[in-house]
């Protein structure tokens, strides 16, 4: 077997279009040779690998720093009727946001953007574009967020839709034409063509061997685990480095300084994928590596790095459309409404209701559920570290 098709290989195992896989490994790291979500979440003898977390916590915390004004509160806004014909009703949706956003405040619309934000900040949204259509943040949520920025003094140039893969947000809809004088970035570049047998691999490779996004990272910012790489070129293109780093984009660390959490709500086997999942993996790269002996651990010790530490300052979880079964991966047989937004400055205490909720949606579809304090340990990790409330006694759940 060639070099360049390796580690691509693993897609005729789930007999999945050359398309969908690179969807996969981009949206689960490119993991898939080490295993599936469902085994990671489920591995109990991970033996946990030194990281550089206690570089991290060394770094003073600052006025900004999570869990954010209001540690462990968490509003839930329902509307049954914000989907009629299965899409979003964008003013619905945004009537959705604004009062999930005072009742998280107690404030209003001006007074809530002045409580996170400054005219001259760069706010980054951070969407989760996996799949596309079906779960990916919806477009109509980003819609509310922008509009709420703008009419609050922002300008649109001072705000960045980003997701951690360039061709991803354009295929969930994310384009110039949709918004004007938004920035849209993705922190790497992945060539889809370039996985074909004998393809040109000059759209990701450079001369000198590097990743053509290399320089998009930041060296003086890493998340660093003792977990080696894969030794295969499609890992390189797929994650940028393939030793034991785990830069940080420099979208995040130098340009951004302001970060808003868009995810959306999605299982990882009896774990969950929602708002630290789509920052820990996000926010950098070379992450394949880590799901098998780091898992959910990655989702709490990358925020507490300073880069997202100190600037992501709202979380706003997309569940209009949620997956109870089959996730991180997108699988209408398990998508369904549930026609809510989630708001909450603690993204940990925001993981902990979707968690409780999505378990009890599972438990409802007849799916057996593993309880394990496992699926739930990096939550009370994040309270540990004082980045965020995992206990659920401390959790205040607010309806909106």
């Amino acid at each position: 077997m060639s070099e360049n098709r390796r580690y691509a290989s693993i897609h005729d195992r789930f007999r999945a279009d050359r398309r969908q896989f690179l969807k996969a490994g981009g949206a689960i790291g490119a993991g898939l040779l080490l295993g599936t979500p469902a085994a990671w979440a489920a591995d109990e003898k991970r033996e946990r690998p030194a990281t550089n977390i206690d570089e991290a916590m060394a770094v003073p915390r600052g006025p900004h720093a999570l869990p954010g004004p209001f540690p462990g509160r968490v509003v839930e806004v329902h509307d049954p009727d914000c989907m009629p014909d299965d899409k979003p009703d964008g003013a619905r949706v945004e009537a959705m946001f604004r009062r999930g956003l005072n009742a998280l405040t107690s404030e209003d619309s001006g007074a809530s953007f002045r409580r996170f934000f400054r005219a001259d900040d760069i706010v980054g949204i951070k969407v989760n574009p996996v799949g596309a259509g079906l779960i990916s943040t919806r477009l109509e949520v980003v819609d509310a967020i922008v509009a709420w920025l703008e009419e609050n003094g922002l300008p649109r140039g001072n705000i960045v839709i980003w997701d951690r893969f360039d061709y991803m947000l354009a295929d969930a809809g994310y384009t110039p034409e949709r918004y004007p004088g938004v920035r849209i970035e993705g922190l790497q570049t992945m060539d889809e063509s370039a996985f074909e047998e004998g393809a040109d691999q000059s759209g990701w490779l450079a001369e000198d061997g590097r990743h053509r996004s290399e320089d998009n990272f930041d060296l003086d910012w890493v998340y660093r685990a003792e977990v080696d790489a894969p030794e295969d070129r499609n890992y390189l293109h797929q994650h940028v480095f393939a030793d034991k780093r785990s830069p940080f984009g420099k979208l995040v660390t130098q340009d951004l300084t302001k970060i808003i959490n868009v995810p959306v709500m999605k299982n990882t086997g009896n774990g969950i994928s929602v708002a630290t999942k789509n920052m820990g993996y996000g926010a950098v790269c070379n992450t394949g590596r880590l799901h098998r002996p780091l898992f959910f651990d990655v989702c709490t010790e990358v925020l507490a790095f300073p880069p997202v530490r100190e600037k992501m300052v709202l979380n706003v979880a997309d569940a209009l459309r949620a997956q109870y079964e089959g996730g991180p991966m997108p699988n209408a047989a398990f998508a369904y409404r549930d026609d809510r937004l989630f708001l909450a400055t603690d993204p940990f205490a925001l993981d902990r209701v979707c968690h409780d909720r999505l378990v009890a949606k599972r438990k409802a579809e007849g799916i057996a559920v593993n309880e394990n304090p496992m699926f739930t340990d990096y939550l009370r990790y994040a309270e540990k570290l004082g980045i965020g409330v995992g206990d659920p006694a401390k959790i205040e759940r607010v309806k909106a």
